[in-house]
């Protein structure tokens, strides 16, 4: 039997009495969807789950993107991108290991944006008192613009932002230590800068989404450039109130699938290089849900 627990929070839900490596009934993926569009940020717990089973769960809510840098990407699998800070015997990193560590909304930066994140935690990081560390934060979207003042929401309607991938690729690159390199002249050509809606109509709640996030929104189409400049770092500020975040404290074998449209994300970054962070992770796009019918 599924079960779908809701935290004591603004986010967040377990679900449980699933196998994820499993073949899922349609009866499932509609539960599990519905979950998403409800809390936002659904924990599987004891999963257990290689490339392809996670590949294929992950496939049932849209088509899977393969990342433009791609070069952390499985060989067997390109859909699936390993997220870590281990190195192999040679020295060679097995991962990206500064992914999503600023607040940002995978996807935002494509023409067809991301529905969910799939992430799987086969290592998480842990202190000298077993505590773990790497946490993921959550920020509320739908909360964040029905917050907003009145008179803002009626400046954004209708109002679209120009979304750049290479916005928050290079702010990644100017950390100290960073092995990113710059972006090549193909990667910059497949993802353009494109533009969005300030508001967009969540495809499956319906609910309106503040839809502009501080890792890849660059400006306020047709705004004089201080006036975008402004509203945008009201916006960032406004939608990272506490009242709207959320914190998960990763456990391994934790599979968790968040609303890339509803959410904003942050890889808390708060272990070492001996504490080591393994993760699979696979972005679903939002494609399927705005083409089913259910949906229009």
């Amino acid at each position: 039997m599924v079960t779908v627990v809701a935290n004591d929070a603004v986010l967040g839900a377990t679900v449980d009495g699933l196998d994820l490596a499993q073949p899922l009934p349609d009866a499932a993926i509609e539960t599990i969807l519905t979950a998403l569009a409800s809390h936002g940020v659904l924990r599987f717990p004891n999963q257990d789950l290689s490339p392809a089973q996670q590949k294929a769960f992950a496939c049932r809510f849209g088509s899977l993107e393969v990342n433009v840098a791609n070069r952390n990407a499985t060989g067997e699998h390109p859909e699936i991108m390993i997220l870590s800070n281990m190195v192999d015997a040679a020295g060679k990193p097995l991962g990206l290991a500064d992914a999503g560590q600023d607040w940002h909304t995978d996807m935002s930066y494509s023409a067809t944006i991301a529905l969910a994140n799939v992430l799987f935690a086969i290592k998480v990081p842990h202190d000298d008192h077993g505590q773990p560390l790497g946490d993921t934060r959550f920020a509320d979207m739908i909360a964040a613009y029905e917050a907003l003042p009145t008179a803002l929401k009626q400046r954004l309607d209708g109002v679209t932002i120009t979304h750049d991938f290479n916005l928050f690729w290079e702010r990644m690159r100017a950390r100290p230590g960073s092995n990113r390199q710059p972006l090549t002249p193909e990667q910059r050509a497949e993802k353009p800068p494109v533009s969005h809606p300030a508001v967009m109509v969540h495809p499956v709640s319906g609910a309106k989404v503040l839809y502009a996030n501080p890792g890849y929104a660059a400006c306020i189409d047709g705004w004089e450039k201080a006036d975008s400049d402004a509203v945008l770092a009201f916006l960032f500020r406004h939608q990272l109130q506490d009242a709207f975040l959320y914190d998960h404290h990763w456990t391994e074998g934790d599979l968790m699938m968040w609303d890339n449209i509803a959410t904003l994300h942050y890889a808390v970054a708060d272990y070492g290089a001996h504490q080591h962070r393994m993760m699979q992770r696979c972005q679903v796009m939002a494609d399927q849900v705005f083409a089913h019918p259910r949906f229009r």
